[in-house]
């Protein structure tokens, strides 16, 4: 096994916290920084005093910084030396905000950190769970690049999407979860999501007139945790589960097993330059981008209706990167 070093930055919230659970469980992290801000209702500190105490070999360090501070004068302990910064911050979208300020909102958030990275760890993959990670993405690894940076270390986790799919698939057929893998493409958000159920031998067993209903339940699944949850909270578990099995495979392709999960990247598989396919990690972050592979019909229609939608997003998330710059 390999010895890592891991951030798990906004590590103190509701879905840090269980994320940070997961990797310093990870037998390839021998290093883990909870980072937070000093605000957080749980210190930074308190997380990593408490995950310290697993009988597991990862060192555990809490870090916590100011509201204003900038990570860029004040992150260089905590980030140098990391190969994974997991990046799980931002605000949840209030009710009646309309995208553009939650982006400007989160992706100042975002940037924050990974123009930090860029100077403390440049050669970390940084894995994103900034909503709306359609636009957040392309705009840090549209900055990113502008650092002279490679832009496959820069990813998008949609690996939440899988979990889900998987897991619906099992509950319809009843075939075994863990030989479920339903790839998912397309963006994060809404109609960008799009499962594969053709790609996998239990979901093609779904009789076609029931596959435009399950796709919806994957689509909306995050609404129907925000109600249960009585607008008390979002998908927090879940998304550590998943920010996990993608931090698993990222860490496994550093040390020299290529493993291949979903995620949103800068791509050439279509016409649009980010997009959530089937990706290969390598010793280098992402190695390969895997085409589509074939589409139902059912598939193929829903790909070109949320192309539009997915484009627009991008765009939000370039016009941010031409707007702005990261701190030297």
């Amino acid at each position: 096994m390999a010895n890592y070093k891991v951030c798990v930055v906004g590590g103190a919230g509701g879905i840090g916290q269980p994320l940070s659970l997961l990797m310093a469980m990870d037998p390839n992290v021998s290093e883990l920084c909870v980072y937070d801000l000093t605000l957080a209702m749980v210190p930074a500190e308190g997380v990593a005093a408490d995950l310290s105490h697993l009988n597991h070999k990862a060192v555990v360090k809490g870090y916590a910084f100011d509201k204003d501070d900038r990570a860029i004068d004040k992150a260089e302990e905590c980030l140098t030396g990391c190969s994974l910064v997991l990046i799980p911050a931002g605000v949840p979208r209030k009710p009646g905000q309309d995208r553009k300020d939650l982006l400007n909102i989160n992706a100042g958030i975002a940037k924050n950190i990974v123009e930090a990275c860029a100077k403390f760890c440049p050669d970390a993959v940084v894995a994103l769970i900034v909503n709306p990670v359609n636009s957040v993405v392309p705009a840090m690894c549209e900055l990113w690049k502008k650092k002279g940076l490679n832009p496959k270390k820069i990813v998008g986790i949609t690996t939440l999407d899988c979990v889900r799919a998987e897991k619906f698939v099992h509950e319809v057929t009843g075939q075994p979860v863990g030989g479920i893998s339903i790839p998912v493409i397309g963006g994060h958000a809404g109609t960008t999501i799009l499962p594969l159920f053709s790609q996998d031998a239990a979901g093609a067993t779904i009789p076609a007139d029931k596959v435009p209903d399950l796709d919806k339940k994957v689509q909306d699944a995050g609404t129907v945790v925000v109600a249960a949850k009585n607008g008390k909270g979002s998908a927090t578990l879940s998304m550590a589960f998943a920010g996990a099995r993608l931090g698993r495979a990222v860490l496994s392709g550093l040390a020299g097993t290529p493993v291949t999960e979903c995620a949103y990247v800068e791509s050439t598989i279509t016409d649009l330059p980010y997009f959530a396919s089937k990706v290969t990690f390598g010793k280098d972050g992402v190695e390969t981008v895997h085409d589509l592979g074939p589409l139902s019909d059912y598939e193929k229609g829903r790909l070109e209706a949320l192309k539009p939608v997915l484009k627009e997003e991008i765009a939000a998330g370039l016009e941010y990167a031409a707007a702005n710059e990261f701190a030297a």
